[in-house]
């Protein structure tokens, strides 16, 4: 009998009463007290409980919970503070489909087009980033690419993966001007980068420096040509950062062509704070290196006890960083999920695109401002960046805000100024914002 965690912590103590808790541990049911109608923007917004003194444009940071979710968590934490070892034991460490880390992992690969057996949990963007670069088996001399306009915590978890091993990396810029953006001279200048050592490409799917979206397929299709004359340890991966993607476009990225994708889902999933995954090709994760001891899977605990490796290749469960976490928050993500299934994933991609190009199209008609997001929709999603002509950029934000609209800057070395319009907002909203933002300078 192989050793699951639970006969080896308490070597079936629990088992007479492994079925006390599952009726309780069943996913919990929403109680509203008026039902949602998901084809109305204004029964959705109400799911909400965003200030409503306020006009919220900068929720991409961090999502209010709706109230799904919002109910799913204290349900579960509910269950955890009457009964924590048996609620844990019965949610984490029984093989079979009432394993909740295992259900979660099903409703994910059923948004993503994916299978469930390909995604590791994390707590954020940052945590997969670095799950996957510290993962690859990088030998000395290996190379990873990116861009210089990637995010710090990208940028950082590829340079303490490489200087780890004698491995490289290297920065080159997408585009020269926000004015040039070509979706053929990015995928160009990716492909002519790629050297004979080069072993990753980390690229972001929508930029947070500029609400910039990355036509991803074409990456992938040019990475692809590159590949086709290699053999499989030389291969070029593609990994990309797609935070400010999911919960925006498409949520299919199976279909992107990327190898791997690492994305946070308490922004514009709407998902509990401290909820992530990773998706990774099978034949990736068989190649990478566990880097946190994982909770998620009864073969490296069987390999422990005994004393031996684990006997099989590296699978996506094995990534998942185990130890105790704020377990209700996890539980709690198909929710998220459920309710933008509700709405229609579809719907939701086009109202944040209709809302966003409302924003640009007013701003761009502005002669005090300088607009850096592409005003075309296919390279752009949910993010608007800009300048005020004279203003810096968190003067912007903070005269922004003494008129309770709520915006952010960017965290690069250049910053500008920033809004993010998703489902929760309205157009007389994005009116309001553009009038304060033509009275400014």
């Amino acid at each position: 009998m192989s050793l699951t965690r639970r006969n080896f912590l308490i070597r079936g103590s629990l088992s007479l009463v492994a079925g006390t808790l599952s009726s309780a541990l069943a996913e919990p049911k929403t109680r509203n007290k008026v039902p949602v109608d998901f084809q109305d923007w204004e029964s959705v917004r109400r799911q909400f409980d965003l200030a409503p003194d306020h006009i919220h444009l900068a929720l991409f940071f961090l999502a209010s919970h709706p109230r799904p979710v919002r109910q799913a968590i204290e349900q579960y934490r509910a269950k955890l503070d009457a009964n924590p070892l048996l609620t844990v034991e019965n949610a984490m460490f029984v093989q079979s489909d009432e394993n909740i880390p295992l259900q979660v992992c099903r409703a994910i690969a059923n948004y993503i087009g994916g299978d469930a057996q390909d995604i590791a949990l994390t707590q954020n963007t940052t945590t997969g980033l670095a799950l996957l670069y510290h993962g690859l088996p990088l030998r000395e001399g290996d190379e990873i690419l990116t861009t210089t306009q990637d995010h710090y915590v990208h940028h950082e978890s590829i340079r303490l993966a490489t200087e780890r091993c004698g491995a490289t990396w290297r920065k080159i810029s997408l585009f020269d001007s926000y004015e040039s953006i070509s979706p053929d001279e990015m995928s160009d200048r990716i492909r002519k980068a790629i050297g004979p050592k080069t072993r990753a490409v980390g690229v972001t799917w929508v930029h947070s420096s500029s609400g910039l979206r990355l036509p991803i397929p074409r990456i992938a299709a040019a990475l692809a040509d590159v590949n086709r004359g290699r053999d499989e340890k030389n291969r070029v991966l593609l990994i990309v950062d797609g935070v400010h993607g999911i919960g925006v476009e498409d949520p299919k990225i199976t279909a992107l062509g990327c190898d791997a994708f690492a994305a946070g889902t308490h922004k514009w999933l709407f998902g509990p704070r401290g909820t992530g995954f990773v998706w990774a090709k099978p034949e990736l994760w068989k190649r990478m290196r566990p880097v946190i001891p994982s909770f998620s899977s009864p073969d490296l605990f069987a390999a422990w006890e005994q004393e031996r490796e684990p006997g099989s290749s590296a699978r996506a469960a094995w990534f998942s960083p185990g130890g105790f976490q704020a377990f209700e928050h996890f539980w709690a993500l198909p929710q998220a999920i459920r309710f933008h299934q509700d709405i229609g994933p579809a719907r939701i991609t086009a109202r944040t695109h209709e809302l966003n190009a409302q924003m640009k199209e007013g701003l761009a008609h502005m002669p005090n401002i300088q607009l850096y997001t592409p005003r075309d929709e296919k390279l752009s999603a949910g993010i608007v960046c800009f300048d005020v002509k004279g203003m810096k950029p968190e003067a912007v934000v903070e005269r922004l805000l003494a008129q309770r609209i709520v915006a952010s800057t960017t965290p690069y070395r250049v910053s500008y100024a920033r809004l993010a319009c998703n489902v929760v907002n309205t157009p007389q909203e994005i009116e309001t914002a553009l009038r304060a933002i033509r009275q400014l300078g």
